[in-house]
Parts: C-alpha cells; sequence; structure tokens
C-alpha cells in the first residue's frame, strides 16, 4: 500500500556551504547529486506513492535543465519553496494526493539515511501518529554567552537528543497544524508538538548528518563509499 507521501526539503540558501557555483544538495558525490541518494531510497520504499521536492525559484532552471531525467526516473515532482523552510513545507503540503495517509519530511542534504532507520520511523508514525529520527547528544554541552564567548553554565544532556530527519506525521495532522502556525518553527516536530500530540523518538544513526559545510561533503563522502553501505546490505 503505497500510502506515504515524502517532502525533500532543498530550497535552503546553502550559505554555509560556502560556494558560489553551486548548493549543497547539488553537489556531486561520487558521480551522484547529493538530493538523489535519498530519492533514489524514498522511490525504492514499497509504502511511498509520491515524492514532492522543495526547490528555490533562482534554482528552477538549473535543476530542469541537469536533473529533468533523474527527477522522472525517480517519480520526483519539483514544487518552489518559500523563502523560510515553513514556506517551502506549506507549499508542498498543498501537493499531497488523495489516500496519501503519512507525510515524511526530510533534508535532501542528508544523503545517508538507511533503509533501516527509514523502516523504522515509517513504522513508529505508524502505530503512534508521529515519529521522528534523533540521536542522543554525547558530547558534553555548555551554555555560552554570545556577547564574550564565555561559558554560563554546563548544560545536562540526559535527555537531550538532536533532531534527525526523517520526520513522519500523519497528514491531516501536519496539514493542520502548518494551516495554524505561526512564525517559522524551527522543524515540523515542533508544530505537532504544540498540537499537544505526543511524538515518538527512533534513534538513528550517527551517520545521517546534515551537510552543511564543505567539510560535511567530505565526510558524506567516506560514508558513502563505505564497503559496508551497498545495495545488498539492509543497513544501507
Amino acid at each position: 500500500m503505497k500510502d506515504v507521501a515524502v517532502i525533500l526539503a532543498a530550497a535552503g540558501r546553502s550559505t554555509r556551504f560556502n560556494d558560489p557555483y553551486q548548493k549543497k544538495v547539488y553537489a556531486s558525490v561520487h558521480g551522484k547529486p547529493v538530493w538523489q541518494y535519498s530519492a533514489q531510497l524514498f522511490a525504492d520504499h514499497p509504502r511511498v506513492g509520491q515524492i514532492i521536492m522543495t526547490i528555490a525559484m533562482e534554482d528552477q532552471e538549473m535543476v530542469q535543465e541537469k536533473f529533468a531525467g533523474n527527477l522522472t526516473l525517480f517519480g520526483v515532482e519539483v514544487v518552489l519553496g518559500g523563502e523560510e523552510r515553513s514556506e517551502s513545507v506549506r507549499n508542498a503540503l498543498q501537493r499531497i494526493r488523495p489516500g496519501i495517509a503519512l507525510v515524511a519530511i526530510h533534508d535532501a542534504a542528508r544523503p545517508c539515511l538507511s533503509r533501516q532507520s527509514l523502516n523504522q520511523v515509517i513504522e513508529e508514525a505508524s502505530k503512534h501518529r508521529a515519529a521522528i529520527l534523533a540521536s542522543p547528544i554525547r558530547a558534553t554541552v555548555k551554555r555560552v554567552d554570545p556577547t564574550n564567548h564565555q561559558i554560563i553554565e554546563t548544560v545536562p544532556r540526559d535527555g537531550l537528543w538532536q533532531a534527525q530527519t526523517p520526520q513522519v506525521f500523519r497528514t491531516e495532522d501536519l496539514q493542520r497544524g502548518y494551516a495554524n502556525a505561526k512564525g517559522n518553527p524551527t522543524d515540523d516536530a515542533q508544530v505537532i508538538e504544540k498540537m499537544g500530540i505526543a511524538i515518538r523518538v527512533v534513534e538513528g544513526h550517527e551517520s545521517n548528518i546534515k551537510i552543511t559545510t564543505k567539510e560535511d561533503l567530505r565526510t558524506v563522502e567516506g560514508i558513502l563509499k563505505s564497503p559496508a553501505r551497498t545495495r545488498d546490505n539492509p543497513f544501507f
């Protein structure tokens, strides 16, 4: 049953990627653009029936020229995003087809998502209405004064998790949440939290990093060329 739609968020500015020629989601990793890794994973999933990628207006012509064939191959629909990520998600939600029970929002700049993690978070959302991938914070966390860069305090890390994507929710919940949301939520889970809906957390792998800088891109290149990450490996 193909009852899951995916929104691939790819409309960001990539300011910290610091490349005047291309944004991080369009950078090539082992001959494929970053966005294609997760798009291909979603396209292969038996429950995914729709994939929507949000892009910036200034990238529209380039995306069609360079990636039209790949977009068609993986059944990816393109939707123009807004100034903020929340606007992009709203635009994509308007394109969700009838019969879609769950919506998964995923950062296109996270190409190292595993099949195992994807299966788990979809399963948890199916059972419990809402679920996200996240990883427990293991490093010591300091609160720092931004004016003088001095430590204010050490923050207890017990119970602190770093959110990842995909974040998966019932379609009607997400649509209703965004219709009533004010401001710019930091992620989609925050929209659902404010509705009072409990969200399950599935522990994601630390390799599911989001590319922000060129150093992150080099890290991803190493992860994706690992012999353990092959298409015959269920943990790919």
